[in-house]
């Protein structure tokens, strides 16, 4: 068996990295793309290697003869690289193909070795490696049969978005044989070039090839082994994550992402908190059906947008200001604050990281536990010349939870030394006393009362980036309106808060059925002897590692082992804790699983 590797193009669309450099000679974590494949190709004992060179040719036969690959290498060249598509890079190749088996690269491929070897092993001679199609894949796409038949070859031009159950996509990646290529594939290799031109793709004459009767060519799906293909730098990118031989750098890589995890299909998110139970398909459909006009129009501005938010939290519109998440209006609330300011660590540190070191003032509580009252916190804070007292309730990452009479008692307590009480309510709805301070009366009566909310926590939306921050202090609200931007969110965000109100019940239905989850969750995890849940009134639980591994360790297993991404609170607790969202019964069965055999 012999490999071809088509690495011919200019690989545009990477701009400075392939200025002077073809596509293949782009460096993944150090090493370049080809040095990698010819190494697992060095490693199967191929009888050769045909590489078809075009752009940047003599410097990538120069590179290639530095890397001491043992297996014989043959170069053909294109010399019309620049004015061709890959049909004739393979057209040069093609009497190679009629001397043996071949295996067929894309040079912009990068792969786990058990692709190659699973390949090779598979007692089927002629094979199209494709993998189950996810939204950020691009270009072509087949459709099989339970025997692995190809039923339908689309081209990414052809792709219906709407329709894409039961496709999978080609990883560009084929197994040939000797039969296959003389008796089938070249022929109409040759007849498609000399009737549509040599500026197409080798693919579309496997689409001919599919549509005979007695076509040999049959598909090998994967099954969650890993491969990308590099076209542009985000490519490379998220190659670089999914690839990091370092598990310790690979979870680093996915922290500073803050997001985008769609691009990582196999990873199960127990980082980032979001409501598992909320929107409901209905909703979701509507806001699909409005899609075209919500996409192509702009959307309202601060003024009409304040009325949807009031009209769904009952408050009056002066009262209230939406933002681009919560955290746009945590960093133009702290914007607006002078003086020290009181918080509780651990928590939440967008609203410290937003103001001046030397002006916080910071509780923590002495307990492993790290529970606190109300009663705590105005004993801590009552000799402290502080400005703003900052709350987050329930509190992130230790879910420590101040009832009803407690945040009253802070209420009065602020307002009686008129200090600005800042309420972030953002997991407030998961709590069995799930009472909100977003009320106009208590508002107005309390002017120094400012409350903050998450939409994408509580909701389960994060996509769509909303927030709200009220207070009876219409003034600064009205100031901050005018700090942020008159479109500060989208028309999705808009009309999501349009028809909210509509779904009220489901919303109710979405939290019992959360909060049944929970207790079932917390009940299978409190027979791990490996762990200590910390008690939670949020939709995440703090959790002391007891003995065998620190947080980083058991972060790092998680996600090499298991693809289970958690939060290390090494740098916010201590290295014993971590932090776990609650997420659906199936996913929160499979950290049970996983914790369980370790």
């Amino acid at each position: 068996m012999q490999a071809i590797i088509l690495a011919a193009g200019m690989g545009k669309r990477l701009k400075e990295l392939t200025r002077n450099n073809t596509k293949c000679m782009v460096k993944v974590n150090g090493e370049t793309l080809i040095e990698r494949l010819l190494h697992q190709l060095d490693s199967v004992n191929l009888s050769r290697v045909v590489i078809v060179v075009g752009y940047e040719g003599k410097k990538l036969m120069d590179y290639i003869d530095t890397l001491n690959i043992s297996t014989p290498i043959t170069f053909v060249d294109n010399p019309i690289y620049d004015k061709t598509n890959n049909i004739y890079s393979l057209f040069l190749a093609k009497e190679y193909m009629k001397e043996d088996d071949t295996l067929l690269f894309e040079s912009d491929i990068i792969l786990e070795d058990k692709i190659l070897s699973g390949l090779i092993e598979d007692p089927r001679d002629t094979l199209a490696l494709v993998d189950e199609y996810k939204p950020w894949m691009d270009g072509t796409c087949l459709r099989l049969d339970d025997n692995d038949k190809i039923i339908d070859f689309i081209s990414g031009k052809k792709f219906d978005f709407t329709n894409t159950e039961g496709c999978y996509k080609t990883v560009n990646i084929y197994k040939f044989s000797k039969h296959f290529a003389e008796k089938q594939y070249i022929p109409f290799l040759n007849a498609y070039q000399e009737a549509l031109g040599v500026n197409e793709y080798y693919e579309q004459v496997l689409r001919v090839i599919t549509m005979l009767d007695g076509a040999e060519i049959v598909a090998k799906r994967l099954n969650g082994e890993k491969w990308y293909e590099i076209d542009d730098e985000q490519d490379l990118d998220i190659a670089e994550t999914l690839f990091d031989k370092k598990v310790e750098d690979r979870v680093l890589r996915l922290e500073e992402r803050y997001g985008g995890y769609w691009r990582f299909p196999e990873l199960i998110d127990f980082c980032y908190l979001v409501n598992p139970y909320y929107p409901p398909k209905k909703m979701k459909d509507e806001l699909k059906a409005s899609f075209d006009v919500l996409l192509t129009e702009y959307p309202s501005g601060m003024r009409v947008n304040s009325l949807l938010a009031a009209k769904n939290f009952g408050v009056h519109r002066e009262n209230i200001v939406v933002g681009n998440g919560a955290a746009e209006l945590i960093k133009a609330l702290m914007e607006s604050v002078t003086g020290k300011v009181g918080i509780i660590r651990p928590t939440f540190e967008e609203y410290p990281n937003r103001y001046e070191k030397s002006e916080i003032v910071a509780f923590k509580p002495e307990n492993n536990e790290f529970r606190y009252s109300a009663d705590d916190l105005m004993n801590f804070f009552g000799d402290k010349d502080i400005s703003t007292l900052v709350l987050i309730n329930p509190d992130n990452p230790s879910g420590n939870y101040i009832d009803e009479d407690g945040v009253k008692k802070l209420i009065a307590w602020t307002a009686q030394r008129g200090i600005r009480f800042v309420l972030d309510e953002s997991f407030i709805d998961f709590a069995d006393d799930n009472t909100t301070y977003i009320d106009q009366n208590t508002l107005v009566s309390n002017k120094h009362l400012f409350v903050v909310k998450s939409i994408s926590k509580s909701y389960g939306v994060p996509g769509l980036r909303l927030g709200v921050l009220a207070s009876g202090d219409s003034g600064e609200i009205d100031k901050i309106k005018k700090t942020v931007s008159i479109w500060n969110i989208n028309s999705f965000a808009e009309f999501y808060m349009q028809i909210q109100e509509k779904y009220k019940k489901d919303y109710e239905l979405a939290l019992e059925r959360f909060k049944a989850e929970r207790k079932r969750f917390l009940a299978e995890l409190n027979k791990i002897a490996l762990i200590e849940v910390i008690p939670t009134q949020a939709n995440y639980f703090m959790i002391k590692i007891k003995d065998k591994y620190n947080a980083e360790e058991l972060t790092n297993i998680l996600m090499d082992k298991y693809s289970i991404l958690i939060k290390d609170l090494t740098t916010k607790v201590g290295d014993k804790y971590i932090r776990v969202a609650i997420r659906d019964e199936e996913d929160n069965d499979k950290l049970i699983g996983a914790l369980r055999e370790l």
